[in-house]
């Protein structure tokens, strides 16, 4: 059974500049504390967190959505890759990000957290 969970923060930025971080190496790299490969072009193959995630753009709409397929040194060799949405919105203090991760394996709930840990407290720390 596929597995799926949201999460939602806002962030002291406007939407440009947080859709920029998210698809910049340099910019997510910092962002985040982890070495980030990606890319602003659909279908190209990304690399975050020093290689434990990695994945590939589906969809891409400048400053409203992101959708990867999305994957974690973790996930076995026969489990798919997951797919998650990343949503921009503009808010009064600022940016609301939401990220929908779907299709994940019976481990994936752990990424919930995961999330929070390794993307929203350092994205606070660098949008502040």
């Amino acid at each position: 059974m596929s597995m799926q969970f949201s999460v939602s923060d806002i962030f002291k930025t406007d939407v440009e500049s947080l859709y920029h971080a998210w698809l910049d190496s340099r910019v997510h790299s910092d962002m985040t504390g982890g070495k980030a490969e990606v890319s602003n072009v659909e279908k190209a193959s990304f690399t975050a967190w020093d290689g434990y995630i990695s994945g590939s753009n589906v969809s891409l709409v400048p400053h409203k959505r992101i959708v990867q397929h999305w994957r974690t040194t973790e996930f076995s060799d026969d489990e798919p890759d997951s797919l998650i949405e990343v949503e921009f919105s503009s808010e009064e203090t600022g940016t609301r990000v939401t990220i929908h991760h779907s299709q994940l394996p019976p481990h994936g709930m752990q990424y919930k957290q995961g999330w929070v840990d390794a993307y929203f407290t350092p994205m606070h720390a660098y949008f502040k």
